[in-house]
C-alpha cells in the first residue's frame, strides 16, 4: 500500500456565524473562548448569571456585550446568531425554552445527567425546532481526525481491537457539583470515550459496566470505570479509566489505541495527564500487514491539541450545517441521545451487579 496521506485539519466554516454565549464557566474560559479566538469565531454577547464572572470573560476575551439577563441575550442576538449553551446539565431544561424557534444552539456535555433528562432535553429540541448540537468535541481533536483518516483510507484493514486506558490523577475539587450524582464519572468523563466509540463503529450490541468510588473521595460514588462494547466477536472494545493514580506522572497512562487486521494506532490523550498543566497529545502509527516481519511505528506531529483546538471542531460543525456548507451535523441531539443511551446502559449495568461464580 502507498504512502497515506494523513489529514488532521479541523474542518471550519466559510462564514462563521456570530456567537451568543450563555455561562462563563471554566470549560468556557479554558475552551471555547481560547477555540474561538484563534479560529476567529466573534462572540458578540455573553449572559452569565453571576455578572461579575461575566464582566471578567468579557473583558478578558473582549466580547463587546454583558447581558443583564437570558431573555436581554435572546432579544439582542443578531438574527444569525448560533447560542453556546454552556451551564450544567441540570440547567440546560430551563435555557433551551427560552431560545426563539428554530435557532442554532451548541449544548455543552453532556445532554442532561441521565437518560430521562437527555429525552426531556431531546423533545425540547424537536418542539422548538432548534438546530441543535452537543460538544461531544473529542471527535475533532487532531489526533482522532488523523486517526479517521488513516482508517477511512484502509491503513490498518478492519478495526479488531479498541482500546481507551485512563490512569491518571484527576482534580476532582475543580468540580465539586459532580460530588453526589450517580454515574458522575461515566456521564462526564467515559461518556466522551463512548461518544468516540460509536462515532468508529456505530451502535452496540451491549454494554457492560462497572463504576465504583474511591477512599479518597467516598462522596463521588462513580470515580472509576469499566465499560465493555459488545459489537461482534471479533471485535473487543473497552474503557478503562482510573483518576486516582496519584503517584507522580511515571506511570500515568491515557490513550486510545486502534488495533486492526493490518496495522494499529495510539494517540496519547496529553490533556489528562498533569490536569490542568497538561502534557503533549502524540500520535503513532504502525501500518503492517499479516505476516510482515519487523512492523516499524511511525510519529505525526500533531498540528494541535485536544484542547481548545477541538472546541473549533464542535461549534465549526455546526455552523457549517447552518450555512449548507455541511449536510451531516454529526453530534446531533439525536444522535447524541444514542450516547446518552449507551451511558445509561453502562449504569444499569454497574446497578445490577456481577455473575456469582458457582459453589462448590
Amino acid at each position: 500500500m502507498p504512502s497515506p496521506t494523513i489529514n488532521q485539519s479541523i474542518p471550519r466554516p466559510r462564514t462563521p456565524c456570530p456567537i451568543v454565549s450563555i455561562g462563563a464557566g471554566g470549560i468556557v474560559h479554558d475552551a471555547h473562548y481560547p477555540a474561538y479566538a484563534k479560529a476567529g469565531y466573534p462572540v458578540v454577547g455573553l449572559f452569565d448569571p453571576r455578572t461579575d464572572r461575566a464582566e471578567y470573560m468579557a473583558g478578558k476575551f473582549g466580547v463587546p456585550a454583558v447581558h443583564a439577563s437570558l431573555a436581554e441575550a435572546v432579544r439582542k442576538a443578531p438574527a444569525d446568531a448560533v447560542f453556546d449553551v454552556a451551564v450544567p446539565a441540570a440547567h440546560i431544561a430551563s435555557v433551551l425554552p427560552e431560545l426563539p424557534d428554530g435557532s442554532p444552539a451548541l449544548i455543552q456535555k453532556p445532554l442532561g445527567d441521565n437518560l430521562e433528562q437527555a429525552r426531556t432535553l431531546r423533545n425540547i429540541c424537536s418542539q422548538k425546532g432548534l438546530i441543535a448540537a452537543v460538544n461531544f468535541q473529542m471527535r475533532w481533536a487532531p489526533f482522532v481526525l488523523a486517526a479517521r483518516s488513516l482508517i477511512d483510507q484502509g491503513a490498518i484493514g478492519n478495526i479488531v481491537d479498541l482500546e481507551i486506558r485512563v490512569c491518571v490523577e484527576t482534580p476532582w475539587h475543580m468540580w465539586p457539583f459532580l460530588q453526589g450524582l450517580p454515574h458522575a464519572e461515566i456521564y462526564y468523563h467515559s461518556i466522551h470515550h463512548l461518544d468516540l466509540v460509536r462515532s468508529f463503529l456505530g451502535e452496540p450490541a451491549g454494554v457492560q459496566g462497572l463504576s465504583v468510588s474511591h477512599p479518597d473521595l467516598p462522596a463521588m460514588t462513580s470515580s472509576r470505570s469499566l465499560i465493555a462494547l459488545d459489537y461482534n466477536p471479533m471485535l473487543r472494545v473497552h474503557i478503562d479509566t482510573n483518576h486516582f493514580h496519584r503517584y507522580g506522572l511515571r506511570h500515568q497512562e491515557a490513550h486510545v489505541k486502534w488495533e486492526g487486521t493490518s496495522g494499529a494506532i495510539k494517540a496519547t490523550l496529553g490533556i489528562l495527564m498533569n490536569y490542568p498543566e497538561g502534557m503533549p497529545d502524540q500520535f503513532d502509527y504502525c501500518i503492517s500487514p499479516p505476516g510482515a516481519a519487523n512492523p516499524e511505528w511511525h510519529s505525526l506531529a500533531l498540528e494541535a491539541g485536544w484542547f481548545p483546538d477541538a472546541f473549533i471542531g464542535s461549534m465549526g460543525s455546526l455552523m457549517r450545517f447552518v450555512n449548507g456548507e455541511s449536510e451531516e451535523l454529526p453530534t446531533s441531539v439525536a444522535d447524541a441521545f444514542r450516547t446518552m443511551a449507551v451511558a445509561d446502559a453502562a449504569c444499569r449495568s454497574s446497578e445490577s451487579g456481577s455473575v456469582k461464580p458457582a459453589a462448590a
